[in-house]
């Protein structure tokens, strides 16, 4: 039995990984951390990670970008496996989550959707086409109105697939509005939406002379997000210290 600590419990991401859990076998969650501490879940909640007492195999974290330096040193300490979702991580937290995974198994991922990750690769293998016969490529994302970053983790991800099979020969660009010159042709464009529920919706536009390509993704509900977050703990809960990505998980599933 695999024992997850969820980092975030009562927040939307963290009900929906909670939700997801009870039909998984093999899987339970031994206990939460979140700063509303209700507990409504059939755990214990706790208002900080220094409270929790019940031992654990892996923590699955849905929280705050403000929350992630505490618990890269919580995890650390207890030499605990870390699914990190959250997103809006700065270049410093980037380079401590680095760090943190040479004395721990950490998986990061900007969205854990088995359906974004073969996105993350389709968009490399058009991109190595497209960008050549001088295709314009703009990444346009939407999410709920309560969404704090932007653009998301997610889009910052596409735009790096796309650089990244192209050498790094691009930049990127977030705002147009002040602005007035002829679009970069080397620029990848990234725009972000916000409005009403919408849970999250990415698409990747390779636009030509007299034709346009899209590869769009579009999640209809959290649970996408929470399956693939416990499928990452089990991937990841005994594994040695490490950078680890849902590729990894996608890999071993076969």
């Amino acid at each position: 039995m695999v024992r997850i600590l969820l980092h975030g419990c009562n927040g939307a991401m963290g009900r929906a990984v909670s939700d997801i859990v009870k039909d998984v076998d093999g899987v339970e969650i031994v206990a939460g951390v979140d700063i509303n501490s209700e507990s409504a879940a059939g755990y214990p909640v706790y208002e900080n990670l220094a409270m929790v007492t019940e031992e654990t195999d892996v923590i699955i974290d849905f929280a705050s970008a403000a929350a992630v330096d505490g618990l890269l040193r919580f995890a650390e300490a207890k030499r605990l496996p870390l699914v990190l979702c959250t997103t809006g991580l700065s270049e410093g937290q980037l380079a401590r989550v680095r760090e943190s995974s040479g004395r721990i198994a950490l998986l990061r991922s900007a969205n854990m959707s088995l359906g974004v990750n073969l996105l993350l690769k389709l968009v490399q293998d058009a991109a190595k086409v497209l960008a050549a016969a001088d295709f314009d490529m703009e990444i346009v994302e939407k999410h709920h109105n309560r969404k704090l970053d932007a653009p998301s983790g997610t889009a910052l991800a596409l735009a790096d697939s796309l650089n990244d099979a192209l050498d790094g020969a691009y930049h990127y660009t977030y705002d147009r509005h002040s602005r007035h010159a002829k679009r970069d042709p080397k620029e990848i464009g990234i725009s972000a939406v916000r409005g009403g529920n919408i849970v999250g919706e990415h698409d990747v536009i390779f636009a030509g002379q007299d034709e346009v390509v899209t590869l769009s993704h579009a999640a209809f509900s959290r649970s996408v997000f929470a399956k693939g977050a416990v499928e990452a703990a089990l991937f990841l809960a005994g594994k040695p210290a490490g950078l680890y990505s849902m590729a990894d998980v996608i890999a071993a599933r076969g």
